[in-house]
C-alpha cells in the first residue's frame, strides 16, 4: 500500500486524535483477570488550585511510562487518577477571589461559600483532567476519584469513628500551629521553618519580696503578658535557692512562681526563661508538669485579646514594639541583643504562624507508626532510592500526634456532634438526628473540618471502595507503586501506610518511588518571583507532548533533583522528527516487503546481523533498567540505539544497498521495517504520541498478512531475542563505524570542503577479511576515493601523511591537501598526554587491592583488557610522532 506521509511532524494534531482514538477503544479501563497479578498506581491527586506544574508533568511522564510498559506486557493495569480538595489551599484562593470582589466568607456564610468554593473545584478539576489527557496520561477515567465525592467521604468518616471507639483519635488541648491569616490549626508538617534575624531582649522580673530580681531572655516580648512563671535549671548553681521564690511579672504586676526544670538549657540567654504556656511548646509541657495556669493572650487573627491588659486590640507586633516601649520606661528592660532565630511560616500564604494552646482533634501516632516501620524494615515495602529509607525510619520513630482539625469551611467536616442538654459527644458515620447517649435532638456537629491529608492518607483503599469490600478492593489492592515527589514523604507517604495498613490490614503498596523536583538550566527553584516558571502547556504547544516528556525525563534519577531547559525541549523534538523522517524513509522505500516471520537468516548481511544484535542487546537493557526503575537510563538506551545506530549507520548502509536490485532482494527493507516496528514499541512508553502515528503509517505499508493489532499500545512489548546476539558483527561494525568517524573527524578538522574527495588507506590487521567488502560504503559514508584496505603497511615510511591510531588499525590520509605538519604533530602530542593519563587511571584500579578484592571479576577483566589497548595504541602513537618529527 503506498503510504504518503506529510514531510513534518505536527505534533498538536496528532496528539489529540490518538488520545480520542485511545479513549473511544476503552484501552486505559483494565479487565479483571483474577488468573493474572494486576498492576496498579494510583495517582497523587493534583490540588484543584489551579493548573498543573512541570513536577506534575513529570509524575504524570513517570507514572504512565510504567503503566504502558505493562499494560504492553499483558498485565491487568489500572492506573486510578484522581483530585484532592485540597482544604487550605483552595480556601485562600477562594478567599481571595471573594477579596477583589468586595466580601468575604463570613458574610457570604457556610453554605454560600461552599457553593463558590465547589463552582471553583468543578472548574479547575475540568481543566487538571484536561491537562492530563493533553500529557498524553493513559488513566483510566471511568474510575476518576474527588477527595469530596460520595465515596470516599464515607471512608474518611468510617476510619474517623473507627479510630476514635479505639482511643485513637481525641480531642485536647495541646500547642498547635495557628496560621493567623488562614483562621486555623496547622499540623507541624504544614510549617516551613526559616532563619530570620531577629533580636534578644533581656527583661528584669523582681522578686516579690523587693530584694533583688531574675533576668529572662526572650525573643517574642509580647508574650510576656501571658507568662505564668519563670524557669530555671536545678542544677544550675547561679540560681540556686531560688525555686519555689515568686517574681512580679513586670508591665502586668502579676505575681508567679520561680520553678526548676531540667528542660531548661544552661547556655541560652541568663539560664532563666520565661514560662508562657499559651504560646510555646516547651512552655506547655513545663506547665504540665508543674501545674501552671494557661494564658492565652491572642486573638484568632493574631491580636491580642482581653488577657493582654493595656495592650488588648494591638496587632502582635505593634504590641512587641508598645511592650519593649513600657518595658524600657519602666527599668526594666537591661538590653537588646541581635539574634537570628528560626520562625515557622505558613506553607500556604507565608504569614508568621503562632503557637497557641488550643483545643483540638488529634490522632495518636505512635501505635499507628509501629507497623508502618515494620513494613518498611520487613522490606513489605521498598523505598527508592533507598536513603530516604532512612529518613523515613527516623521521622516515624520520633513521631508526634498529629492535629487533624482545621478552622475551615471546605473539607470534610468531623463527624463528632455536640449535645447541648448532656453536653456528650455523638461520633458517627451518618449524620444523627438525636444525642446517642440522652435522645436529646438539640445536637450541634463539630464546626471544623479534617486536615486534607487525612482523606489523602486513605487514598489508595478509599479510591477502590473501601470500606466496601468490592470487587475492585479485592483485586486491586494493595496496590504496585506509590510514585510521587520525595517532598512529600512525610505528609503523605508514612501517612498512607499507616492509614492503609491500620485499616486493610495490608500495605497499601510495595514499592515507593520518589522523584526529586524540578529546577530551571542554573538549579534554582522555579517560582514565579524569580520569573523562571515553565508552563508545561506552554512547552507541549512549543515542541509537543512528547518533546517534553523526553525533556523531563533527561537526567533525572530517583531522589535526586533535575534541571529542565528550552536546549532539552529542542533535543526531544529532534529526536521525534529524526524518527518522523527515518519511518519516512523506510516508507517510502517499501515497494514490498516480506513479513516479519519470514526472517532469511542466512540472507543477513553483516550489517543486518549487527543491527539485530544491538537491538536486542537494546531491548535486554531497557527492560533491566525498567525492572529497576531506572527510566531515564531506559530512555537514553532507546535514544543512542535510534539515533546513533540504527538512523546513523543501518538506514545508511540501506540507503547504499537499495541502490542495488540484486542488494534490494537481500533482507534490508525487511529488516528496516522489523528493527523499526520493534523500536518504536520500546519507545511507546516514553513518547506515546509519536510511536503510534509513526506505527500506525508503517503498519498501514506493511504487508497485509503482519498480525500487528490495532494500536501499539496494546501491542506486546519487545522482548530481547538471544538467538540475535551476535558478538562477532558488532565487533568487525565497530571497526567499520570506526574507520568511517576517523576519516570524517580528519576531513571537520582540516575542514576539507564536502566536494572534496579524500584519499584513505586503511589498515585492518586480522579484521582485513571482514572490512573489505565494505570499501564501497567506506568511501560513500566517508566521502574518501579510492580506499584501499590492507593488513598491515609494514615497513612502509609514510611521508606527509595523516595517521590515525585506531582501536585495531590504523587510517592514514595523505597530507599533500588538507593538513597542517606542525598541527599534526600538536594532535598527536595531545593523544599521547590522553592515553598516558588513561594508562595512569587504570593502573590505579589495577594496583588498588580495594578495588580487586570488591570488584567483580568480569569488571577487572575489562579494566585490563582496555589497559592493553591503551598501551598498544601508546605506542602506535609515539612511534607515529617519531615518524612525523624525522
Amino acid at each position: 500500500m503506498e503510504i504518503e506521509m506529510p514531510k513534518a511532524y505536527e505534533p498538536k494534531e496528532v496528539e489529540k486524535k490518538w488520545y480520542a482514538y485511545w479513549l473511544q477503544k476503552g484501552y486505559f479501563t483494565p479487565k479483571i483477570d483474577p488468573q493474572k497479578k494486576p498492576f496498579v498506581i494510583i495517582m497523587p491527586p493534583p490540588n484543584i488550585t489551579g493548573e498543573l506544574h512541570l513536577g506534575h508533568a513529570l509524575t504524570a511522564a513517570l507514572e504512565d511510562i510504567m503503566i504502558r510498559w505493562h499494560r504492553m506486557k499483558g498485565d491487568p493495569t489500572l492506573w486510578l487518577p484522581g483530585a484532592d480538595h485540597a482544604g487550605i489551599a483552595t480556601q485562600v484562593v477562594v478567599e481571595r477571589l471573594l477579596q477583589k470582589e468586595g466580601t468575604d466568607r463570613h458574610k457570604l456564610g457556610r453554605v454560600e461559600f461552599q457553593k463558590r468554593a465547589w463552582e471553583w473545584a468543578n472548574k479547575t478539576h475540568r481543566r487538571i483532567i484536561e491537562q492530563h489527557q493533553r500529557l498524553g496520561a493513559s488513566c483510566d477515567w471511568t474510575r476518576e476519584t474527588f477527595t469530596l465525592d460520595e465515596k470516599p467521604s464515607r471512608a474518611v468518616r468510617t476510619v474517623f469513628v473507627r479510630l476514635y471507639d479505639k482511643g485513637l483519635i481525641y480531642r485536647g488541648e495541646r500547642i498547635i500551629n495557628w496560621c493567623p491569616r488562614c483562621a486555623t490549626a496547622l499540623s507541624d508538617l504544614e510549617v516551613d521553618h526559616q532563619d530570620v534575624p531577629g533580636s534578644l531582649w533581656y527583661i528584669r522580673y523582681p522578686f516579690a519580696e523587693g530584694d533583688g530580681y531574675v533576668t529572662v531572655a526572650t525573643t517574642r516580648p509580647e508574650t510576656m503578658l501571658g507568662d505564668t512563671a519563670v524557669a530555671v535549671n536545678p542544677n544550675d548553681e547561679r540560681f540556686k535557692g531560688m525555686v519555689g521564690r515568686k517574681v512580679v511579672l513586670p508591665l502586668m504586676k502579676r505575681p508567679i512562681p520561680i520553678v526548676g526544670d531540667d528542660i531548661v538549657s544552661l547556655e541560652f540567654g541568663t539560664g532563666a526563661v520565661k514560662v508562657t504556656p499559651g504560646h510555646d511548646p516547651v512552655d506547655f509541657e513545663i506547665a504540665q508538669r508543674h501545674k501552671l495556669p494557661i494564658i492565652n493572650i491572642l486573638n484568632s487573627n493574631a491580636s491580642m485579646n482581653e488577657n493582654a491588659g493595656p495592650y488588648a486590640g494591638l496587632d502582635r507586633f505593634a504590641a512587641r514594639d508598645a511592650v519593649v516601649k513600657d518595658l524600657e520606661m519602666e527599668g526594666a528592660l537591661v538590653k537588646i541583643e541581635p539574634y537570628s532565630h528560626s520562625i515557622g511560616h505558613c506553607q500556604r500564604c507565608r504569614t508568621i504562624v503562632e503557637p497557641i494552646a488550643s483545643r483540638q482533634w488529634f490522632v495518636k501516632m505512635e501505635p499507628l507508626a509501629a507497623p508502618a516501620i515494620k513494613a518498611v524494615n520487613d522490606g513489605q515495602i521498598k523505598i527508592i532510592p533507598s536513603r530516604f529509607t532512612k529518613i523515613y525510619l527516623n521521622w516515624m520513630e520520633n513521631i508526634r500526634d498529629w492535629c487533624i482539625s482545621r478552622q475551615l469551611w471546605w473539607g470534610h467536616r468531623i463527624p463528632v456532634w455536640y449535645c447541648r442538654d448532656c453536653e456528650e459527644l455523638t461520633v458517627s458515620i451518618e449524620d444523627p438526628k438525636v444525642c446517642r447517649h440522652c435522645g436529646s435532638s438539640k445536637i450541634e456537629q463539630d464546626p471544623d473540618v479534617l486536615d486534607t491529608w487525612f482523606s489523602s492518607a486513605l487514598w489508595p483503599h478509599s479510591t477502590l471502595g473501601w470500606p466496601d469490600k468490592t470487587e475492585d478492593f479485592r483485586y486491586y489492592y494493595p496496590t504496585a507503586v506509590m510514585e510521587t515527589a520525595y517532598d512529600i514523604l512525610f505528609f503523605w507517604v508514612a501517612r498512607m501506610i499507616m492509614m492503609g495498613l491500620e485499616d486493610t490490614g495490608n500495605v497499601p503498596f510495595s514499592t515507593v518511588y520518589l522523584h526529586g523536583l524540578i529546577r530551571d538550566e542554573k538549579g534554582e527553584k522555579m517560582s514565579k518571583t524569580r520569573g523562571n516558571v515553565l508552563n508545561p502547556l506552554d512547552l507541549m504547544d512549543k515542541f509537543g507532548t512528547d518533546a517534553m516528556r523526553f525533556a523531563l525525563l533527561t537526567g533525572t534519577s530517583a531522589g535526586n533533583d533535575s534541571k529542565v531547559s528550552t536546549d532539552k525541549m529542542e533535543a526531544g523534538r529532534n529526536f521525534a522528527n529524526k524518527l518522523w523522517n527515518a519511518t519516512r524513509f523506510v516508507i517510502s522505500s517499501m515497494e514490498s516487503a516480506p513479513p516479519f516471520g519470514e526472517m532469511q537468516w542466512d540472507k543477513l548481511a553483516l550489517e543486518d546481523r549487527w543491527i539485530l544484535s544491538r537491538l536486542s542487546r537494546t531491548v535486554s537493557g531497557v527492560s533491566s533498567a525498567l525492572e529497576d526503575f531506572q527510566f531515564e537510563e531506559a530512555q537514553r538506551l532507546i535514544y543512542d540505539f535510534l539515533w546513533g545506530e540504527f538512523c546513523d549507520w543501518y538506514i545508511e548502509l540501506a540507503k547504499i544497498r537499495l541502490r542495488s536490485e540484486k542488494e534490494k532482494k537481500l533482507m534490508p527493507l525487511t529488516i528496516l521495517s522489523y528493527v523499526l516496528e520493534t523500536s518504536l514499541r520500546l519507545l511507546h512508553p516514553f513518547m506515546p504520541f509519536v510511536t503510534e502515528e509513526l506505527w500506525q503509517n508503517l503498519k498501514r505499508a506493511i504487508s497485509e498478512n503482519w498480525e500487528s493489532g490495532d494500536s501499539i499500545m496494546v501491542a506486546p512489548y519487545p522482548e530481547a531475542d538471544k538467538e540475535a546476539v551476535d558478538s562477532e558483527a558488532e565487533h568487525v561494525m565497530a571497526a567499520i563505524i570506526e574507520i568511517v568517524r576517523s576519516i570524517r573527524n580528519a576531513r571537520a578538522e582540516y575542514k576539507v570542503p564536502q566536494s572534496q574527495w579524500v584519499d584513505a588507506r586503511v589498515y585492518a590487521n586480522k579484521l582485513t577479511e571482514a572490512i573489505t567488502p565494505y570499501k564501497a560504503a567506506i568511501e560513500t559514508l566517508a566521502r574518501a576515493k579510492p580506499v584501499t584496505i590492507q593488513r598491515t603497511r609494514g615497513e612502509t615510511e609514510i611521508k606527509n601523511a595523516l595517521v590515525m591510531v585506531l582501536s585495531e588499525g590504523e587510517v592514514v590520509i595523505p597530507m599533500e591537501s588538507m593538513v597542517d605538519v606542525e598541527a599534526e604533530k600538536q594532535r598527536i602530542a595531545k593523544e599521547i598526554q590522553q592515553n598516558r593519563a588513561e594508562i595512569g587511571r587504570l593502573e590505579s584500579h589495577l594496583y588498588d587491592r580495594l578495588f580487586l578484592t570488591k570488584a567483580p571479576p568480569a569488571i577487572v577483566n575489562k579494566q585490563r583488557e582496555r589497559l592493553a589497548v591503551v598501551k598498544d595504541k601508546l605506542v602506535r602513537l609515539e612511534q607515529e610522532l617519531a615518524r612525523i618529527q624525522t
